[in-house]
Formats: C-alpha cells, structure tokens, sequence
C-alpha cells in the first residue's frame, strides 16, 4: 500500500534556506519557485492559523466545508466566460489573457517545490486556497504582475493580509536591494503604501472566490476597503521620463 502523503504541522523555520532563496529571487525575479521556497522556509504555522480565522467568518465555515479547490475553476474556459463586463471574474479573465499566466502554471510551480502528491488536510487545501487567489489580489490591487514592483508591492499587500512571515522577508529584501538605487526611496514608499492598504483593507481570505467574481469591480474594491496604490502608480509613470524621476529621488 502506498504511502498517504502528510502534512508537517509544526514547520520549523529555515533561515538559511530563506537568504539562499532570496539571492536566486533577486537575481532573477521571475523565479516563482523562491517564492514558494521562502514561504516554506519561514511561514511557520500561519497557514493554520489563518484556516482557523476563516472559520470565525461570516461564510468561513461552509467555504471550509464545501473546500472547492479553486485551481480546477479558474482552468475552466467556460466558468471564467461567465462574468459580465466590469466584474472582478472579467477583470481576472483580461489579466490571465494580457499576461499568459494561469492558475496551473502556479500550481505546477507549487508542486514543483512542495511535491505533486495531493495532500487530504483542511490546511494544505487553504494553502492551495492562498495560492490560487494571489492573482486575483493582483486584480483587486491594481499592482500589476509583470513587473518586479508590482509584485513587491503585493507582497507587502499579502504579508499584512496574511502575516506570513515569508511575504514580509520577500517585502524587506526587495526594498534593501532597492535602496542602492536612485529610485530607492520611491520604491520604498510604494511598498510601504502595499503594506498599509493590506493592513486596513478587508481580510480578503474570507471572500467567497465566486460571489465575489460577480461583483463589479469598482464596488468590490470600495467594499473590501482595497485603497489606490497612490505611490505604485506615480512610480510607474515615472518610467516612462527617466529625468523626472532623477530629480525626484534625488529630492526625496
């Protein structure tokens, strides 16, 4: 009889495997698997942690009972063409067609780090639960994800969200590498700011994925509190006239 796959429910920390990751992250940032290395390094119990919390909620309870495992849903062409214009679900379906990403190629990522062999535990569905929506906050925020700051932003947006450790390391190195650049200080605030809205915006991991979908888009993010990244996209901008944002370090 085959071995049941089982999940460690009291991870040890790994700093060491954590600054390992974090080098091979900064030096290429579209290495997905540093990511998931670094929240398996240092994320601790939080997983736990927060499925309890989703059980405090208003819907918690039947979501974690119903256990719908999201990545099957947003891999179905024909659930994702099912929301109107201006809904979240039609903003996620323009984000995976403008960017090519998808929510298997984030679940193949995973199990590249985490092993593909299905685990059965209420906590590791929340982990595949977390996993699955990161995109969807990219839509709600605005931080877009193909870029390196976008990303970063929404990390400091997910670390308040979550208080996963592992986002707030990603979050605090990013900056540290940044600071050595002229831009450094912008790119702090931006960060700062994706920290500050996660903290003050609804807790997003108690949303019921398609309900929310149906929602305009707009009234969801007045709803959740989900504030404009100000600072994001006064950086953003600034791309595009580098002299500009010269003299704007330089001031800063």
């Amino acid at each position: 009889m085959a071995d049941v796959p089982t999940l460690d429910l009291n991870p040890r920390r790994d700093w060491k495997g954590a600054f390992h990751a974090i080098r091979a992250l900064i030096a290429e940032p579209n290495d997905t698997a540093q990511v998931f290395l670094i929240m398996r390094a240092l994320n601790g119990s939080v997983t736990a942690r927060n499925y309890n919390r989703l059980l405090q909620t208003a819907e918690g309870g039947r979501i974690a009972y119903e256990r719908v495992e999201l990545v099957d849903k947003f891999m179905d062409p024909d659930f994702l063409r099912g929301f109107a214009p201006g809904t979240v679900g039609a903003a996620y379906r323009a984000f995976l067609e403008k960017t090519g990403f998808s929510a298997a190629g984030l679940k193949e990522v995973g199990e590249q780090v985490h092993g593909a062999a299905f685990v059965a535990h209420p906590y590791a569905w929340f982990g595949r639960r977390e996993r699955d929506i990161h995109d969807i906050w990219h839509v709600l925020t605005g931080y877009q994800a193909d870029d390196p700051l976008g990303e970063l932003c929404l990390v400091a947006f997910s670390y308040a969200q979550t208080k996963g450790l592992g986002w707030g390391f990603i979050a605090a190195m990013g900056v540290l590498d940044n600071l050595r650049e002229p831009q450094g200080r912008l790119v702090a605030r931006a960060v700062w700011e994706g920290y500050t809205h996660g903290r003050d915006a609804a807790w997003l991991h108690g949303e019921d994925i398609e309900k929310l979908f149906a929602e305009p888009l707009d009234a969801a993010r007045a709803r959740l509190k989900i504030a404009e990244p100000v600072e994001y996209q006064r950086l953003k901008a600034m791309e595009t006239a580098p002299s500009a944002l010269a003299a704007t370090a330089s001031a800063s």
